[in-house]
């Protein structure tokens, strides 16, 4: 919202020597977000003045239209004499009032105005356009002023060229300040000022002889004031005054009767809409589309309607998009003129609407055609209802007044009854908040000044302002009170922290996990939860996988991503992929986030008190209408997990280094993993392995290279690896003290053994086996060879394990040794079916 300095200072009486920073300030503490301060005209200096053309002499000997001028700047120059101009616009004639620069002067940029030589004549100034004088971006011409100027008068004030504007970044919970009534009364309760409410004006009450409106939905539209002026004057045109005023709030002034409606919405913060009656079709109505119905909107788009959407109808169908957009049937006409006789034609009767729309209806209606517009904006953030009226009759008058109309008597107004909104709160409650002492008084003023309506003594009844909708609760209205006091004077003091437990053993063992990988080589990343059906495609999941089956955000951020994720993959692999095509060729990353899952009934979540505790029962049944969340952990690799360099060739990542992440993980969180082979997308079917909790059938994720599909749908580079585990499924057997490995002083004894299985059977299963039957005694057991070919037979595959024995308290006999390897043996030998190889 662009609030000019100078506009606020019609409303509220601010100090003389308050600049647009020393404003910007107020009301920053008073809780809004001024971004920042526009100094128009900084570097503007006169003289600027109001010219007559006396003389056009057209020179044509040049490659483009040049005009050399004589204007009358009055005493302007100093002698009274004509000014000499040379000028290459071409729209304006002999008698124009114009804008004039003389020499002497700096326009802005800054851009010095000096007398020159130029196509043969002197010119002594310049013929200004918008553009020049910093009002707009128009170049096409130069500026033509209303005739009743007198030559010499000074154009920077009368253009309102040198001003403030502040540009205020407004919250969704305070619509009203996108108004400069809105702006204003929080200008004047910063300052302790009164204010000068623009709404308050004489309204005629509703009669029945107003234009005929039927309002078929009223909880779509619980306000609809309808108000008609003739007798229009279709080549009056806006005032300077107006024009600027709309220029400094970045609104492109079109014609007298949109520009008014546009005045008025930025003044009081009512949308409003013209629509030209002699084009109006019989009653308007206001209803909700059927489905597939047409409208074309005043951009010249047939748009395709839903039945969700809100119409403002005529008896030839819809006419307008209500709160959005306005239909092309029954637009205001710009005005024409005859180039013969020089009549100008164009609107002359004009009803004037002034409704108040529901703000989901208005909000869904913009999204869904993809069609922001001023009004929307407003309407979405909560408009007053009761402004209507004031807004209506605001339009209608400046049309009188400018375009010489005339108001019709009847005056039309459907309100749907509105409920009274009255917040009981403790006087000393934004004491108690704030740990300060305001006081009753103090707290019943700065609730008073807000536009709340209080009564009481120790405990007070305030009733909100109609267009203060976020006011629901004593806490919003206690937040009022701290911030008109200021924020900066709330005392800083440190609370009493109750003694506290530590983390749980579930955060110990996540920090834990965090740790373990980044110790491995791996670098965190935090990727955005939303995913949409691209990423699925991408990832070439089945039609029927259950990660297909998301939960949907009802305002999405992006279209595209409208989901919760279901798994960390679609994330990490895009980080990935962003940070190859950056030059990051070797990455190791990982994630440890939520996914979401939704349950099969869904429930809708209560709403949760503000002035005490939930109970028990409360959070149960929030904690019901959430969907499962289990966190997950997944790392990504490429390119080289070893770098090349003078020491030699490196060694690329590949499914191992997936596998042994997914082990890393477990090992801090005390757990083993069984590894197994397994086909499950987005993995490469022949090197995807299923990760279990050793010793149980528990599925806790999967490892391995992914698909060279997926590979290419992602734009992935080649080999490139991942895994996901369930922690909460990988923790479910409670919690497990993870213990350093004890340290014997006593020798090693090493062991090899070979073992004959089927090709099928997983080496994971015999480490497994081997593991169980050493005992005690085994400290480590390693898998150096796998071999398969015609020695072994057909089918099979030889695996070799280096097996080492070790006891804490002495030294280990060959014997003891042999026992133990023989007994590790014998275990793998009847768990799979291995045969000792040379036996």
């Amino acid at each position: 919202m662009r609030v000019p300095l100078s506009w606020l200072r019609e409303y509220v009486d601010l100090p003389a020597g308050e600049t647009g920073r020393d404003v910007a300030e107020r009301l920053i503490r008073a809780g809004l977000e001024v971004e920042t301060v526009e100094q128009l005209g900084g570097d503007l200096k006169g003289p600027l003045v109001v010219g007559q053309v006396l003389s056009i002499e057209e020179l044509t000997e040049f490659k483009k239209p040049i005009r050399h001028c004589w204007v009358n700047v009055g005493d302007a120059n100093g002698t009274g004499e004509p000014q000499e101009i040379v000028c290459g616009a071409r729209n304006f004639a002999v008698g124009d009032k114009v804008v004039v620069v003389l020499p002497g002067a700096v326009l802005p940029g800054p851009f010095p105005i000096a007398a020159r030589q130029t196509y043969g004549h002197t010119s002594a100034g310049m013929i200004c356009s918008a553009r020049e004088l910093g009002m707009g971006d128009d170049h096409d011409g130069i500026i033509v002023l209303p005739e009743h100027y007198e030559p010499g008068t000074d154009a920077i004030e009368l253009l309102q060229l040198v001003d403030e504007v502040l540009d205020i970044a407004v919250t969704p919970d305070r619509g009203y300040c996108l108004s400069m009534r809105g702006v204003a009364r929080e200008a004047a309760a910063a300052y302790g000022l009164p204010l000068a409410d623009p709404a308050l004006l004489d309204v005629p009450p509703a009669n029945s002889y107003g234009y005929l409106v039927k309002v078929a939905d009223p909880v779509g539209c619980d306000r609809f004031v309808a108000r008609t002026v003739t007798g229009i004057d279709p080549a009056a045109k806006s005032p300077i005054w107006l024009q600027r005023r709309l220029q400094k709030m970045h609104v492109r002034p079109i014609s007298l009767t949109v520009d008014i409606t546009n005045y008025v919405m930025l003044e009081v913060g009512q949308p409003l809409h013209a629509y030209d009656r002699n084009r109006v079709d019989g009653p308007l109505q206001v209803r909700r589309a059927s489905e597939g119905e047409l409208l074309t909107t005043l951009d010249g788009v047939k748009r395709k309607l839903s039945a969700e959407d809100l119409l403002i109808c005529d008896n030839s169908g819809p006419i307008g998009l209500a709160g959005v957009m306005g239909g092309a049937s029954t637009e205001i006409l710009d005005p024409v003129a005859d180039p013969e006789t020089g009549e100008v034609t164009g609107s002359t009767e004009v009803i004037i609407e002034a409704a108040h729309f529901d703000p989901v209806a208005v909000a869904r209606s913009a999204k869904r055609h993809k069609l922001p517009s001023e009004a929307s904006k407003r309407f979405e953030r909560g408009v007053d209802p009761e402004a209507a009226r004031a807004a209506a009759q605001r339009a209608v008058d400046l049309l009188v007044l400018i375009a010489g109309g005339t108001a019709e008597a009847g005056v039309t107004d459907i309100a749907a009854p509105r409920p009274m909104r009255t917040i009981t709160i403790a006087a000393d409650l934004p004491d108690r908040v704030a740990g300060t002492e305001y006081g009753r008084e103090t707290v019943t003023r700065r609730l008073q000044e807000v536009g709340c309506a209080v009564s009481g003594s120790d405990v007070l009844e305030v009733t909100p302002p109609t267009w203060r909708l976020d006011l629901t609760d004593p806490n919003d209205l206690a937040e009022e009170v701290i911030r008109l006091e200021g924020y900066d004077n709330v005392p800083a003091r440190m609370p009493t922290v109750p003694p506290g437990r530590g983390l749980t053993e579930a955060q110990r063992m996540h920090r834990r996990v965090g740790v373990a990988l980044a110790a491995a080589g791996y670098v965190e990343v935090n990727n955005y939860p939303f995913l949409g059906d691209a990423a699925f495609d991408a990832l070439g999941l089945d039609k029927d996988d259950a990660r297909r089956r998301t939960v949907k955000l009802v305002n999405p951020l992006n279209d595209e991503e409208p989901a919760l994720r279901t798994t960390l993959l679609p994330g990490l692999l895009a980080t990935l992929r962003r940070n190859v095509g950056r030059g990051n060729t070797d990455l190791a990353i990982f994630e440890a986030g939520l996914v979401f899952r939704p349950k099969s009934e869904l429930l809708v979540a209560p709403r949760p008190p503000v002035d005490r505790r939930p109970t028990a029962e409360e959070l149960a049944a929030l904690d019901s209408a959430l969907p499962d969340q289990p966190r997950r952990i997944a790392v990504a690799l490429a390119g080289e997990r070893q770098p090349s360099g003078w020491w030699g060739a490196g060694a690329p990542s590949g499914w191992a280094d997936a596998v042994e992440a997914a082990r890393t993980v477990a090992r801090a969180a005390g757990v083993e993993l069984e590894v197994r082979q397994d086909q499950h997308a987005p993995w490469h079917p022949g090197r995807c392995a299923a990760l279990y909790a050793a010793g149980t059938d528990r599925l806790v994720g999967h490892a391995g290279e992914l698909h060279p599909r997926v590979l290419k749908a992602m734009h992935l580079p080649e080999r490139t690896s991942a895994m996901e585990l369930d922690l909460d499924a990988l923790s479910a057997d409670g919690a497990r003290r993870v213990e350093g490995p004890a340290v014997s002083g006593f020798p090693v004894a090493t062991q090899d053994v070979a073992l004959i299985v089927d090709r099928d059977v997983p080496a994971a299963r015999v480490e497994l086996a081997l593991r169980e039957g050493a005992g005690e005694l085994l400290e480590a057991i390693r898998l150096f060879d796998v071999f398969e070919g015609e020695q072994v037979g057909e089918g099979k595959k030889s695996l070799a394990y280096a097996l080492r024995f070790r006891a804490t308290d002495r030294t280990l006999t060959a014997d003891e040794a042999s026992a133990a390897r023989a007994a590790a043996v014998a275990s793998a030998e009847a768990s799979t079916g291995a045969v000792l190889r040379g036996a």
